[in-house]
């Protein structure tokens, strides 16, 4: 029977025959509605023709998370008096409940993706309602684009919905537009908002710092929990208190073990029973509930009972390093679209209440919408849903945000170092397969490679291990983990166990239909050849896995030892994350092949190991190495194996601590196995170009340069100043620049740093004189060593300073009425005194003799009385002796 007293009461009933109007006329649709206005169940019904008078029509509902898809479904069977899985049903990974008579089938985003891909025109689907548009997950821009795709070549008919409540509506419309060239898509507005709330700011205390990585100030947990129990004390309800991720939620929790309500622990890993319990609502009678929830409650979700909200004002998005292949996750501040998601949660049944942990000054400083996944995310799962389509490139994709070309760049290199891309980057049929597992590329190659050797089963549990982090009182070490899980009772252990048998039922379709044997062949030198070691644990993996189901516990327990376990993590592993492979340093911690550093937690029980396989690691702005957080034990030929493509051998001749360094070396991308000194044996071409490193490195200094060589370099950078071509540069960059020049042949008979220094670089500095032009012979007259002055003395120019200076003493400049002149610069005269010491500088001597001589005589005539001291000194007679001894020669 269905409850049209509920249906009434929600807003967005009043904007559902115009949807339904410009869905008849466009064929697509943009619906923003607010927050707990009914988008999400009664406009799927209204599409389907389950209420109302419109036609019958099958409608397919896309959600982005596992709980929101379940409690849609739920909710619009309730509505319609029934169970789900009979006119609603449900589909999400590892579980599909739908029937002969279901009409709408809500699914997750990914679940959508995969159907698009194996069936692109959805036959039997006539509406696609995307939900939540505004959350912008790489999942459903892709379904939006595809299906955008699909409709403009394969199905014109199929109809499209972008709904949300705080989407960018325009841009939406705008990117329907390509469907029919009609102009934008109509954008139909929902203006019902629920109950109403009232908005109240909640400044924390000054002195919070900033969150970095996964940190969060304890101090603002503290003072959410604080405002939680004043919401508590204020108002009637419950509380739903948003916070960033399960560590705060755990931390937040123990802050309110002794508040006077039940605290209930919410996010994706929560048991179902725990997520049933919170979205059933608060028994008649039963104590008051505060929700601690994460972005799971944000959308899709009516939690009953629910009448005050308390924001932390944070969320969470994922961060790559795509050089390194490492994943990880930021604290972020909400943006306004997410603050008006969360607010809306309060006043879906009654007039609510939110509290937002904030000042309200900095309110307006938020961004307007999360940060799309595609700009921030790992895309290496997009590129291959890309390649599969046809559009290795995503050019040709309706995106509202291209993806970035270095992060499509990256993820191109893992898809073809896996065999899921060829050279082109069209998908192989290998990557055709792996698109169809419903796993990460990485994972699929684990799944696929893997099986063949250690059998489908026991490749399937791992990952699925890999597929959902494992709980971290679980420990780092992914092999003790396999056997916790095996063991476990928990949430997380029946998800493993549901996602295990799925992955070995798909894994035995991509291989045709072979189980658990090791015969098969992947197509990688990765499954070329099993190890002696590895060979006895894939024997006693290969019965197993076919003995049974993940499911169960004792026959997966039986099917190896210990060290079997170990052994088969660390393969699975490590053909997942080749890149993650590590080494152990003798410093301490790990380097990854990546190049990346990687350290274990204190107490690990991996520190003794030599090889790990890295599963999960991640690593924030602020660290100096990777933090790992769940490890599988490799050897070295497990580790060579996995990530053959990244090997390499051969000479290495570089510039290294001063010096010249020269080895062979077996390398692994980042980690040397094998080094061997190369000495007299190394490439000469290899030494010269390490040599010429060095001189980019250090400079000139290297060479040997005595003062002639220093004096010659003066003299050519003079010319090339004043007079330019083809007088060289002889600046450090240049000479560095053009080394190979005019430092051969010495260059290429050196070896090593001392043989630099045995190149005398004046003699060097020759060969870049303008010889062929013969203007090299003009060296000195433009710029001559020395100049002979008027008492016939030849004085040395210095030219490094930025005019040529000559120093010389007064009386030998007697009779010289202009300055000299080098290159048509006139020098700089130091005019010295008898002993030698500055007297005078000018650059104009007849100007001195008239002006400045008359002061300089009257000083140097007192402190040297036996030297001439004219009257006229430019017509006196030039001279380098005294008085007297002038007098006895002549």
């Amino acid at each position: 029977m269905i409850r049209n007293d509920a249906l009434d009461r929600l807003p967005v009933r009043h904007a559902v025959p115009e949807l339904l109007a410009a869905l008849d006329r466009r064929g697509t649709a943009v619906l923003s509605a607010p927050p707990g206005t009914g988008k999400t169940t009664l406009v799927p019904l209204a599409l389907a023709g389950l209420i109302g008078e419109g036609p019958r029509r099958r409608v397919l509902v896309a959600e982005p998370r596992r709980m929101a898809v379940r409690a849609a479904a739920r909710r619009m069977a309730w509505l319609l008096g029934e169970e789900a899985g009979g006119t609603v049903g449900f589909s999400v990974r590892g579980e599909r409940r739908t029937g002969p008579s279901t009409r709408v089938e809500v699914v997750t985003t990914g679940i959508l993706l995969q159907r698009l891909q194996r069936d692109p025109e959805l036959a039997g689907v006539d509406v696609v309602l995307l939900d939540e548009c505004h959350e912008r997950h790489l999942d459903a821009d892709t379904a939006m684009a595809f299906l955008v795709d699909v409709r403009a070549t394969l199905r014109p008919e199929l109809k499209l919905i972008a709904a949300s409540a705080t989407s960018d509506a325009a841009a939406w419309a705008d990117l329907l537009t390509v469907l029919d060239g009609g102009g934008p898509a109509p954008v139909v507005w929902s203006r019902g908002e629920g109950h109403g709330c009232r908005v109240f700011f909640e400044a924390p205390p000054s002195g919070i710092r900033p969150a970095h990585g996964t940190w969060v100030d304890p101090a603002l947990l503290r003072h959410v929990a604080a405002t939680v129990r004043l919401a508590l004390e204020r108002h009637e309800g419950d509380v739903l208190c948003f916070l960033p991720g399960t560590g705060e939620i755990a931390r937040t929790a123990g802050m309110l073990a002794d508040a006077d309500a039940e605290v209930l622990q919410l996010h994706g890993r929560a048991p179902a029973a725990v997520q049933d319990a919170v979205l059933r609502g608060t028994e008649p009678g039963g104590r008051r509930r505060v929700v601690l929830a994460t972005s799971v409650a944000e959308s899709s979700l009516t939690v009953p009972g629910v009448r005050i909200v308390v924001d932390s004002g944070l969320a969470r998005e994922p961060r790559t390093d795509h050089a390194r292949g490492l994943g990880s996750l930021a604290t972020v501040t909400v943006s306004e679209a997410t603050a008006t998601q969360r607010t809306g949660r309060a006043g879906r049944e009654a007039f609510g209440f939110v509290y937002r942990c904030w000042a309200e000054a900095s309110d307006g400083g938020r961004p307007r919408f999360p940060s799309p996944e595609i700009k921030v995310a790992d895309l290496a799962d997009f590129a291959l849903r890309a390649a599969c389509w046809g559009d290795p490139t995503a050019e040709g994709l309706a995106l509202l945000d291209a993806p970035p070309a270095g992060a499509m760049t990256a993820a191109r290199s893992v898809l073809g170092s896996i065999g899921a891309v060829d050279e082109a980057g069209r998908a192989t049929e290998r990557g055709v397969r792996m698109s169809r597992l419903g796993l990460h590329p990485r994972l699929g190659r684990a799944l696929l490679d893997g099986a063949p050797e250690v059998g489908v089963r026991r490749a399937a549990e791992v990952v699925a291990l890999l597929s959902e982090e494992p709980p971290r009182d679980y420990g780092d070490d992914l092999a003790a983990a396999w056997r916790a899980a095996r063991r476990g009772t928990d949430g997380y252990g029946a998800r493993w166990k549901a996602e295990a048998r799925r992955l070995e039922r798909s894994a035995a379709e991509a291989m045709g239909g072979g189980a658990s044997g090791t015969s098969g062949t992947s197509g990688t030198p990765a499954a070329s050849g099993a190890s002696a070691r590895l060979a006895g644990a894939a024997t006693s993996a290969t019965s197993a896995g076919s003995a049974g189901s993940a499911g169960s516990a004792g026959s997966a327990g039986s099917a190896g030892s210990a060290t079997g376990d170990d052994v088969v993590a660390g393969l699975v592993t490590a053909l997942a994350f080749p890149e993650r492979v590590a080494r152990a340093r003798e410093q301490g911690g790990y380097l990854m092949v990546s190049g990346s550093g990687a350290r274990l937690g204190e107490g690990s029980g991996l520190r003794a190991t030599a090889w790990l396989a890295v599963a999960v690691a991640d690593r924030t702005a602020r660290d100096a190495t990777a933090r790992v957080r769940l490890a599988a034990v490799v050897d070295e030929d497990m580790a060579r194996r996995a990530a053959g493509h990244l090997r390499s051998t051969g000479e290495e001749v570089r510039w290294e601590d001063g010096d010249v360094v020269a080895r062979s070396v077996d390398r692994l991308g980042a980690v040397e196995l094998t080094v061997r000194p190369l000495g007299a044996k190394a490439d000469p071409a290899l030494v010269r170009e390490a040599l010429l490193d060095g001189l980019r490195r250090e400079g000139l200094g290297p060479l040997r340069w005595s003062r002639e060589a220093g004096e010659l370099r003066d003299r050519l950078a003079f010319l090339h100043r004043e007079l330019g071509e083809p007088w060289p540069d002889v600046a450090d960059e240049a000479l560095v620049e053009r080394a190979g020049e005019w430092l051969e042949p010495e260059l290429s008979r050196a070896a090593r740093r001392a043989d630099l220094g045995r190149i005398d670089a004046g003699e060097a500095l020759r060969r870049l004189l303008p010889w062929a032009s013969g203007e090299a012979g003009r060296l000195g007259e433009l710029a001559p060593e020395r100049i002979e002055v008027p008492s016939g003395s030849r004085i040395r120019v210095e030219y490094g300073g930025e005019r040529p200076v000559l120093a010389v003493k007064l009386q030998e400049m007697f009779g010289l009425a202009e300055t000299p002149r080098v290159a048509g610069v006139p020098v700089l005269v130091h005019l010295l005194s008898p002993a030698g010491r500055p007297a005078a500088v000018t650059a104009d001597l007849a100007s001195f003799w008239r002006d400045g001589y008359r002061s300089v005589r009257a000083e140097l005539r007192g402190r040297y009385p036996k030297h001439p001291w004219p009257e006229d000194p430019s017509a006196a007679e030039a001279t380098r002796f005294t008085s007297a001894r002038l007098r006895r020669e002549g």
